[in-house]
């Protein structure tokens, strides 16, 4: 059930068996379909979660109360919204299914613990996630100054097995356009 999350750690750092003991103790799985939150704008993230399978989506409401979809993460990547995580305040934005999904969470307060018992575990953890940062930023800034239908073929370059797993209204949002917009420029785009 965990062994996804290993294996990805195990990508970066060699885990002892002891300590992966340890660190199995304190995670949870969780099964989640299509557009159930890990955690709604508002609340403090108490949890980091791990994809196993699918697709998550980083929603904010805009200043129209409309969704707008910040970023997509997807499997073997790390996801909490990290001020909020880390400062216990709460939380601008939200973390939602964009598609059936499969994750394993850890608690704020069982990982703290897991830091003093393995230390190296929490520079791992950090490094993980400032590369998941980098990645969320290089993304979206690839996207800027582009006209909409540049930004849709940008996406479709970038992010392909996303374009394929998640509705076309969560990818429309992502890209700033209309579902309007974005079906008239997947029609021309044939």
């Amino acid at each position: 059930m965990f062994e996804p999350f290993f294996r990805y750690l195990s990508l970066f750092k060699s885990i002892p068996e002891a300590d992966r003991k340890l660190i199995e103790s304190a995670l949870t799985y969780h099964i989640l379909a299509e557009n159930e939150y890990l955690l709604k704008e508002g609340s403090v993230s108490h949890r980091l979660y791990f994809i196993c399978q699918g697709i998550v989506r980083i929603v904010a409401q805009n200043e129209q109360g409309k969704e707008v979809t910040h970023f997509f993460l997807k499997e073997n990547q790390l996801v909490t919204i990290l001020e909020s995580f880390t400062n216990d305040t709460p939380a601008k934005e939200s973390i939602q299914a964009a598609c059936d999904a499969e994750v394993i969470a850890i608690s704020k307060s069982s990982l703290l613990d897991l830091y003093e018992k393995i230390p190296y575990l929490k520079e791992l953890i950090s490094y993980l996630t400032q590369q998941t940062l980098l990645t969320k930023i290089q993304t979206r800034n690839a996207y800027l100054g582009q006209d909409a239908t540049a930004r849709y073929q940008q996406f479709l370059l970038r992010q392909p097995e996303i374009a394929m797993r998640v509705s076309l209204q969560d990818i429309a949002s992502y890209l700033g356009i209309t579902q309007q917009s974005l079906s008239r420029i997947r029609k021309n785009s044939r």
